[in-house]
């Protein structure tokens, strides 16, 4: 793996909807300042040109306030982002704090959500995670089991499918194995987010499927967020973080009140030539 200090990327989706009549949106899909990359440029296209109001939610994310259609709606977001030639950091020896130890902010990330149903997985967590060691070499034993047990496809899951359904299913895509992986790390007393972003396939081999956004998850170690990736499992470079949350309730790419069917969707993240 050849590795630069610095990588530039160019990232973004193109969004297309249908609808009778006009439907508010929020949108969440521009790379979230205050990262570990540096966004240097971005540009919104609405069609038909619509008002677009920029809210933050109780996690920092920031996201986008439109009115789509009536018709056919497009939305087009692009950005030029800098990030760390650096993959993901690994710190086996990372301690697993105490609960009465947490930061509020990490306390709350330990509590069952809409998809991370970790109330209800703890026997199983406790039955296949207990007997191993705390902190990162438990994080690493469930990411592991999720990545080996639960195979990625698809159209296998849908906007209901939660944790306990992918377990029981043993398929899903991107987002299901990242809940699955954070119910049981909260089962298990570690607290952990669900992640969604853009990753681009630098260093590795390019999968046969088209472009989506990521989601993975972050576990709380040592004082500080470790990345950990129940999907590819292994350390990559190159995320550009969009929103985290407790689940993909907090981190939706287009939330609509009012019938819109999706008529196309692309998503791209390559390395800029510029």
């Amino acid at each position: 793996m050849a590795l630069k200090d610095t990588i530039r990327l160019r990232v973004g989706c193109a969004i297309a909807f249908g609808m009778a009549a006009p439907v508010p949106a929020l949108v969440q899909v521009a790379a979230r300042r205050g990262e570990s990359f540096d966004v240097l440029r971005e540009t919104w296209e609405l069609d038909p040109a619509a008002s677009r109001d920029e809210l933050s939610d109780p996690y920092g994310n920031v996201i986008q306030r439109v009115t789509l259609g009536p018709g056919t709606a497009r939305l087009r977001y692009e950005a030029t982002v800098e990030v760390p030639g650096q993959p993901d950091e690994v710190c086996p020896s990372a301690r697993q704090h105490a609960i009465e130890a947490l930061p509020a902010e990490a306390l709350h990330h330990l509590l069952a959500s809409r998809y991370c149903e970790s109330d209800a997985l703890a026997p199983v967590a406790a039955e296949l995670f207990g007997a191993g060691p705390a902190g990162w070499p438990l994080a690493q034993a469930i990411c592991d089991w999720v990545h080996q047990n639960v195979r990625f496809r698809y159209g296998s899951s849908d906007p209901t499918t939660t944790a306990r359904d992918v377990f029981a299913r043993r398929e899903g895509v991107c987002r299901d194995l990242a809940h699955l992986f954070v119910a049981f790390c909260r089962a298990m007393n570690l607290p952990a987010r669900y992640v969604f972003g853009y990753l681009p396939d630098l260093f590795v081999e390019p999968p046969p499927d088209p472009m989506d956004f990521c989601a993975w998850a972050e576990v709380y170690l040592d004082g500080r967020w470790w990345t950990f990736d129940p999907r590819n499992n292994q350390p990559r470079v190159g995320r550009v973080l969009i929103g985290r949350g407790r689940d993909a309730v907090d981190v939706a790419m287009v939330t609509t009140w009012g019938a819109a069917d999706l008529t196309g969707f692309e998503v791209w993240a390559e390395e800029s030539a510029g």
